[in-house]
């Protein structure tokens, strides 16, 4: 679709959901997105808001054809100022957490033949609207748009406050086909020893094999099993505790295996499920969203690191580009993967002493978390006795 180089750029009510689907829709399909921009991932968002929420829609047309969008939401932060405060937040609520489904991979849809015209203009109205101590935050990101934000903010005199920088590990199959296509023989040498003395483990059980669930009562039975695995393991810090997490995910599942972007397996060995993958696939990746796994007390059994292996040699077969582990830290993610995508989580806004104060107090409570949370640890190897040479 041509442009005519002027953009402009509405912050309008959410009015219909169904009227913007139409929208959205037509957009997508002329558009470079991820999973998490899709109407899929959207639209399901959308129905699933909690209370206080404040959806508007972001609109950038040209020539009166709508060529950007996205979900803004405004939502009352605390300050230490005279000024109240409020968060913009891109297709995030601001509610910690139901925030808690976690985008990756953020970023405002728009018309792929000059994409990067219709983010700019969108960014400079969105600042536009920060008034005093507001802030603009933008959560998951890659480096382009991180890098476009930046450049606005410093245009208009705002400051840019990295909240968290990570790293999305993935596994690049074109890497893997260039040495031959066997995934397994990429991996370092303890990692292979690791899948094969597990494989040989379970296979006593009987055959292992990964099992994709082939409808939508397949995937939502194999759903609850997760949940079941995740939460033995994680309890009340689980993803399930969050009483939004599970209705949300039920219709994403409900309407995604239909369509082939939502994929989930079962790994066997044997009759016994020792662990459950939920994947998104998107444009010829994989991206792997939440797992359940049987762990017991033998830790040569390794449940997670043999479904992950399955499962990207199922997408290998099937001729997929990629297997994508989104951003955080866990261990078998370095192991199994050999590229990684940078993704940050940055809130823009005035240069304001009380701002400052208010950063500081953030860094103070990460840190303290930090040790909390490797506290434990420590006093654990202390308790451990020394095991020498010669004991």
């Amino acid at each position: 679709m041509p442009l005519d180089g002027v953009i402009d750029v509405r912050l309008e009510a959410l009015e219909s959901i169904a009227r913007l689907e139409t929208s959205w829709k037509e957009l997508q399909a002329r558009a470079n997105h991820s999973f998490y921009l899709s109407w899929l991932w959207i639209g399901t968002w959308l129905r699933h808001l909690p209370k206080g929420a404040q959806p508007h829609v972001l609109v950038a047309r040209s020539s009166r054809n709508i060529v950007g969008l996205a979900i803004i939401c405004r939502r009352g932060a605390w300050s230490l100022g005279l000024h109240a405060r409020a968060r913009w937040l891109l297709n995030e609520t601001g509610d910690t957490r139901f925030d808690r489904l976690s985008i990756e991979y953020n970023n405002i849809l728009a018309e792929q033949s000059l994409e990067d015209a219709i983010r700019v203009a969108c960014l400079e109205a969105l600042t536009s609207r920060l008034r005093h101590s507001d802030e603009l935050v933008l959560s998951g990101i890659d480096p382009d748009l991180e890098m476009a934000a930046c450049r606005t903010a410093s245009r208009v005199g705002l400051v840019t406050e990295v909240k968290r920088a990570d790293t999305a590990p993935w596994s690049d199959f074109a890497k893997v086909r260039q040495q031959g296509g066997n995934y397994r023989a990429t991996l370092g040498r303890n990692t292979r020893q690791a899948v094969s003395r597990a494989m040989r483990l379970y296979a006593e059980r009987g055959s292992v094999e990964l099992r994709t669930m082939e409808t939508t009562t397949e995937a939502l039975a194999a759903f609850d099993l997760l949940e079941d695995l995740h939460q033995a393991r994680w309890g009340r810090k689980g993803s399930f505790a969050n009483p939004g997490f599970r209705p949300f995910h039920e219709e994403l599942i409900a309407r995604g295996v239909p369509l082939g972007a939502v994929r989930i397996s079962r790994t066997l060995a044997g009759d016994q499920t020792i662990g459950v993958l939920y994947n998104f696939v998107h444009d010829g990746c994989v991206l792997n969203y939440q797992n359940g796994f049987l762990y017991e007390r033998d830790n040569r059994l390794k449940p997670g690191l043999i479904s992950h292996v399955l499962s990207i040699e199922d997408s290998i077969a099937r001729g997929e580009r990629g297997y994508d582990f989104l951003a955080g830290a866990a261990g078998h993610k370095s192991h199994l993967a050999n590229a990684g995508y940078g993704m940050n989580w940055i809130a823009i806004g005035r240069d304001s002493a009380e701002g400052r104060i208010e950063a500081k107090l953030r860094r103070a409570k990460r840190r303290l978390k930090t040790i909390a949370t490797d506290l434990p640890k420590k006093k654990l190897r202390l308790c451990i006795p020394h095991s020498g040479a010669g004991s």
